[in-house]
């Protein structure tokens, strides 16, 4: 399990490039991701689809992505675009870490 801290803004200007990071994360065998979105003030739609991709490519090989510490901000947009059903949600780093070593384990 790899906890990645996401950039305090998560916008078209940096998309790509966290895009980019975490599927290569995922490809290189890192399929257990709890992304820390502690720091993020801000996301707009291009940012949204990065952690769609990274959920989506973490399944295709059998992992898994889940948020970590959603600041009210976010939070409020991950459930107005009704994500929080798609992703599981976490605001303790330990418990986020347990439940995907469950997963892994089972």
């Amino acid at each position: 399990v790899h906890v990645v801290k996401i950039p305090q803004r998560l916008v078209m200007a940096n998309a790509p490039s966290v895009r980019k990071d975490l599927l290569e994360m995922i490809a290189s065998g890192q399929r257990h991701l709890v992304l820390d979105l502690g720091g993020v003030a801000f996301v707009d739609s291009s940012g949204l689809s990065v952690l769609v991709s990274a959920l989506k490519a973490a399944k295709k090989v059998g992992g898994s992505v889940v948020l970590l510490n959603l600041t009210n901000g976010v939070r409020a947009l991950i459930e107005l675009t009704r994500m929080h059903e798609v992703f599981q949600i976490f605001a303790d780093e330990a418990a986020a870490i347990e439940q995907l070593n469950q997963e892994i384990a089972a």
